[in-house]
Parts: C-alpha cells; structure tokens; sequence
C-alpha cells in the first residue's frame, strides 16, 4: 500500500481554511506518480489541537462536523483520506464527546475508530472532554487491514502517570485483530528529544507485530506548544526509512517497498532552537501581528530572543529598544548596538532617567528617607515594561518579554516590568541552556563561514539586571550551574527537596530555592505563556495554588 503522510499546521477554529489545507494536500498527493492508496492527516486536524474547552460550545463541535460533511463532497473519489476530528460518541453512554479518525472515501465515511488513551498529564486534559474507545477495529483497504492508533494509543507501555490503567492495550488489540500496518495521526506536542521516543515506541510496536507504522504529526504551533512535524515512517523491522521535515508538508510510504533506513541527527540545540523559531511566528500568525520588538539590555537573555525573533519573521519586522538609566553599564548599550548591527535589525533608544526621577520626585513625600532598595530596582523595570507596552499600542507590535525560566522559577523578574509582554520565547530554558543555546548558535555560523549572530562580550559578561551600581545576579542567587541543577530536579524532575540534598546539593542552599520557588508562584500566574520545550513548563502543565502553605515536609 503506498500511504501519504500529510502533515498540516491546522489552525484552532479555523474550519474553512484547515479544510482547504486538506482538499490540497490531497490534490498534491493525486498528482505525484505513483498515486496514494491512502492519505492520513494528523489528530483533530479538522478542528485543530488542542480546542479546551471550546469543545464545551456545542457550536464549536457542529462546525467540526459540518468541515466533515464538506470533506465528504469536496474531497477526489477513489482515494481514502484518513482525518482527525471531534465526534459525538455514539455508544449511548459516557462523554458526549470521543477524540476520532474518520476515513472518507468517494463521498461516504467509510470507518471511524475513536481514540482509546486519553492522557490527563502535564499540557494533556482529554478525559475532561472525551470517551475513550469502547473498541477498536480495522479497516479492509488496498488488500490490507489498517489500524488506527491515535497518538497516545501507542504509549502503553510508557504509562503518563502513576496509576494510569486501561482495560485493553489497543495497539496490541489491532494486531490480535490482525493489523497488516499501523497508522498513528498524533499531535504531539514538542519536547526536546520526544523524536527519539516516538520513533523507539513506533519501532517497539513495528518489530513485535511484524508491521510497519506510519506515524503523522501536527506541525505549527499552538500557544504554548509547538509541534514539530517529523513525520515518520519504520518497516517491519521498526527501522525509520522515511521522515519529513517540521513544516507542512506531505511524506510518502510504500509499505511494501519501504527504502533502505535512514540515518538521523540528533541535535538537542539545534531542535529546541527550530522549536523556539516555530513557537514565536505561530503565535505571532495566529494573533495577527506581523512584527516584533522587544527590550535589549546587552544581556544574553534580550540577545537570544532578538536572535530568535529575527529568525521567525525577519530582521525588517523586529525592533530592539535600549532603555538606559544611571546604572547601565557602557557595554548595554554598545554591546546592543553590536548585536542588532549583526541580526540587521533596526535599534531605538529611549533613556529612562526622566521617567525614573519624576516617578522618585512624586514619590518622596510618601517615602521620605527610607533607603533606596527593591523599590526602587523594580521601579525601573516597571517604567521600561510601560515604554514597551507603548510602543505596541503605537506600532501595533508584539512585545516579546525575555525572562527565562531560572528568573520566573525564583521570581527575579519584576511584575507589570520586564515581565509586560505577550509571550515568553526562552521562559522554558533555565539560565545555563540560554548560554549553551548561544554558544551552539554561534559555533554553527563560524563552522558555516558567517559572522557570530551573538557578540561574545555578551556571552561572556557577568549576568545583571543593572538595577543598582555595579549589580551581579549572582549576588542574590546561587551560582547558576547550582541554582538550575536544583531547579531542574525539582520543576522538571519533580523531586523533593530531601531528595535533592540527598543528590549531593548543600541543604540551606536546596531550601532557599524551593523557598524561592514556592513564594514566587502568583507571579508567574500572571507570566505571559512560555513556548514549551521541555517536560514540564511554567504554565498549564504546571498547575500549582497560589495561595498555599509552604510544604514544610519538603524543606525539612
């Protein structure tokens, strides 16, 4: 059977222009020689993934229905085109509502088969909206019988969460039903190194049933999330012999003439970097604005951000603001200017001093002679988040906030200030990956011949805000490579704090982070989302209280 793995960037809610997506990917596959026997879009590729609680508008899911309907007459005949939606669930009880594949064929819905694993894990809440499947089946087409797995249908043997049981493990089911190849439509969101997951889990699956397994993704992004593409393809062997790229595109399979196995790269900065770039022009396309700016202080954070902007929607619709005060060093500015010279992106400088004694002078009475302290440090950040939030109402441009997720951990970042923006490129990457993301970025250019994109005076520089004469935030944090050790232990690895200090960690050092990270949560409660790249992120995968006592058993 030839299969073609059409991997799209569906949009949620946009039913109209998904549809067209479909009909012409369909179109552009029927044109290539030889033709397909079958075309398979990616999970929800309808109505887009993931809707929340849109789902709960009963108009959201009839306009699914109603895109399907319009499949049904717009689509060629004599091909099968496998496409993911919401359904009604049909079995009479349970959820209104299943995760399913539809197949159509010369006008008719010719099988449907409704997702089984519905993951309630980190980003994941499908068993808020969703009956699992009461059964599965396969489909007769092209002289082979199909199933379809959808996307967390495949993880069995990687349970998401302590506890997590289901009656039946359905990709062993389709193959006791006597699967002749597996096809799994995902939309599985980004994270660094997941590639080599899916493709072990496909190869799993592939080796012990003596299938091959084509396994199409969603490409794009969805606010926080990014997904990656890299459609796959294993033999029966479950050795990868095809994979596309991350955008849209259309891979082709022959099931039984797969092509000799493939060789992959594995590039864990290079991904995350594609991600980063994915994440900040889908939200920018889905939100309207069609350019840029953000603060750039000399810092490596702002430079990184900038790179990462300039990279997603080009340097002529990206613009770098400097906002010097009396603390900024000579180096903020000139290493500002270095950097945009080097991305080719336009500078403004708007000098905060007159705002910052007007605000100190309107303040004095009130404060009389009370020292100068945070007060004052987080007043400078405020007037900077105000002069950016400006210049997006002016401009109508987004601001890209730079913060990354060693400051948002700890709360070294100032609300309503350095925190203003619409979105969070690196607030998913703890301080030392900032760095090994510049350095990888930079090495890559000088192997290519070019010019270093990040000046090295801004890798080397001692981080500071500049907040206060001659300021190092090493002064109020722990040493960065100790400070994300223990941040990563306990955000992403989800260890208590004993168990850190147990790892090798100095105990007054593991409190004072949890501690850090504890108080600091109705900040980040009010963070603009981050774009997620690893386990588990600042955001809806991390759903902490606000209000809460300190987990004393965890400090002990």
């Amino acid at each position: 059977m030839r299969v073609a793995l059409a991997q799209i960037d569906a949009v949620i809610g946009d039913f109209d222009g998904n549809r067209r997506l479909i009909v012409e990917r369909v179109r552009d596959a029927l044109s290539r020689t030889p033709r397909p026997d079958l075309v398979v879009y990616p999970e929800m590729a309808i109505c887009g993934y993931p809707p929340l609680d849109l789902l709960d508008q009963d108009s959201f899911v009839e306009r699914n229905l109603e895109s399907l309907r319009a499949l049904q007459a717009e689509l060629p005949d004599g091909i099968a085109v496998a496409v993911g939606l919401v359904d009604r669930n049909r079995s009479g009880s349970g959820k209104a509502l299943v995760n399913a594949v539809a197949v159509l064929r010369d006008g008719a819905v010719v099988f449907r088969q409704e997702k089984t694993l519905l993951p309630t894990y980190d980003v994941f809440d499908e068993a808020r909206y969703f009956e699992p499947a009461g059964e599965r089946a396969v489909l007769e087409l092209a002289g082979l019988r199909v199933g379809f797995a959808i996307c967390e249908d495949i993880w069995w043997e990687e349970p998401p969460a302590p506890g997590m049981r289901y009656p039946v493990d359905p990709v062993r089911d389709l193959l006791d039903r006597g699967a002749d190849l597996v096809v799994v439509p995902s939309a599985s969101p980004f994270v660094a190194g997941k590639l080599a997951t899916r493709l072990r889990l496909a190869g799993d699956l592939a080796r012990e049933g003596s299938v091959p397994v084509a396994y199409v993704n969603m490409a794009g992004a969805a606010d926080s999330l990014v997904f990656d593409g890299r459609s796959f393809a294993v033999d029966r062997e479950g050795r990868p012999v095809a994979m596309a790229g991350w955008g849209t595109e259309t891979l082709s399979f022959d099931t039984e003439r797969p092509g000799p196995p493939i060789e992959l790269v594995d590039d864990r900065q290079a991904e995350i970097e594609e991600a980063l770039v994915g994440g900040i022009r889908g939200y920018m396309r889905r939100c309207g604005f069609k350019q840029a700016h953000l603060g750039v202080s000399g810092g490596i954070d702002s430079a990184l951000v900038a790179y990462l902007a300039v990279r997603a929607v080009g340097a002529e619709n990206v613009v770098g603001i400097a906002m010097p005060s009396r603390f900024s060093s000579e180096g903020s500015i000139t290493d500002s200017v270095e950097l945009c010279r080097r991305l080719g992106m336009r500078m403004e400088t708007i000098a905060i001093e007159g705002p910052f004694k007007a605000f100190l002078d309107a303040l004095a009475p009130g404060f009389g002679d009370r020292p100068f302290d945070l007060t004052e440090e987080n007043l400078q950040a405020r007037i900077r988040g105000t002069l950016l939030m400006a210049w997006s109402n002016k401009f109508g441009s987004m601001l890209l906030t730079t913060g990354n997720k060693s400051e948002l951990a700890c709360g070294y970042c100032t609300l309503y200030g350095d925190m203003a923006g619409a979105i969070a490129p690196i607030g998913d990457l703890l301080k030392t990956e900032v760095f090994a993301l510049c350095e990888s970025i930079d090495a890559r250019a000088e192997r290519e011949g070019r010019e270093a994109p990040i000046p090295r005076a801004i890798i080397d520089k001692p981080p500071s805000a500049e907040l206060r004469p001659d300021q190092k935030d090493e002064d109020s944090l722990p040493p960065y490579a100790i400070l994300d050790s223990i941040l990563s232990s306990y955000i992403v690895g989800n260890r208590s704090a004993p168990e850190i200090v147990a790892a090798g960690h100095e105990e007054a050092t593991v409190k004072r982070v949890v501690r850090l990270v504890a108080l600091s949560e109705y900040k980040r409660r009010q963070a603009a989302p981050v774009i997620k790249v690893s386990p588990r992120a600042f955001g809806m995968g991390r759903r902490i209280p606000i209000a809460r006592a300190l987990h004393e058993a965890a400090l002990r």
